[in-house]
């Protein structure tokens, strides 16, 4: 089976953290379809007070959260003692595992400021493995480009290129794709794993010759084995995949566990001040 579409649809404005102004592309009313995956956040804007606020000091456990900017700068900080500037085109990739307090600030920049976050799931066997904090540089992302098509490779393997995210739990992909007007082209994903695209320019054919504009979010069938976009005018998607977990999901806020109970002793720890590990 080779770029089947299960379904496709766009994103809710919601307000998070302080009061940033974002688009939520997926949350927990998905998850179930989108395992490993649990949330997408298309945030930024023209205007700095949609977005200045940020998000202060809040817990994690259980999940990675994968940060990527276009354009603009976060900055943050958590409670293993890492702190900087997420700029234009690096990456966050947070391994929150056992438990991390962390806050990401958006800057006032004098154009558009823009960025995703990704939040994956960890199977129990990991839920409480030690914290991790990866931070990639735009330069240190590798770009290759095949008939037109720019790829630049965040997490996974795609044409002999390597993201430099590497072990990840859930053996997740993480592609940026720039196509070309007119052009066409198969992107091989693993058949085992989820797959979903995220159009957020120009307006792309998936599938079945869906249109998909720009803003709206793509869920390949399972046993997918390539992708292959069309875009008449040119575009840029993310191309997503992840091995699925199949376990129960207890969610709470911005902790994600298998059960209640769990949930219930992470929020008892965070009161207490035992949080952290």
């Amino acid at each position: 089976m080779s770029n089947a579409v299960v379904r496709t649809w766009n994103g809710t404005r919601t307000i998070e953290g302080a009061g940033v102004v974002l688009t939520r592309m997926f949350g927990d009313l998905e998850a179930a379809s989108m395992d490993p995956f649990l949330l997408l956040d298309d945030f930024g804007s023209d205007n700095p007070a949609e977005y200045n606020s940020g998000f202060p000091w809040h817990p994690h456990r259980g999940i990675e959260t994968v940060t990527y900017v276009l354009a603009g700068d976060v900055e943050h900080g958590d409670s293993i003692g890492n702190r900087g500037t997420i700029g234009a085109g690096d990456v966050q990739w947070m391994t929150a595992g056992s438990g991390v307090v962390h806050q990401e600030m958006p800057q006032f920049y004098s154009g558009r400021s823009r960025g995703f976050q990704l939040w994956v799931n960890l199977p129990a066997s990991h839920k409480m493995m030690d914290p991790r904090y990866r931070g990639v540089l735009s330069s240190e992302i590798p770009e290759i480009e095949k008939e037109g098509v720019r790829i630049k490779v965040i997490a996974g393997e795609i044409q002999g290129a390597k993201g430099p995210i590497k072990d990840l739990v859930v053996d997740a992909a993480y592609f940026d794709v720039t196509v070309p007007p007119g052009v066409r082209i198969a992107l091989p994903v693993n058949p085992d794993h989820t797959v979903f695209a995220f159009v957020f320019e120009g307006s792309g054919s998936f599938g079945d010759e869906r249109i998909v504009d720009s803003g709206g979010l793509v869920l390949f069938e399972k046993a997918t084995r390539s992708v292959s976009p069309t875009y008449e005018a040119g575009g840029r998607f993310l191309l997503v995949t992840g091995r699925p977990i199949g376990e129960p999901i207890a969610w709470r806020g911005s902790i994600v566990m298998n059960t209640e109970e769990e949930l219930d002793q992470a929020f008892k720890e965070y009161r207490e001040d035992t949080f952290i590990r």
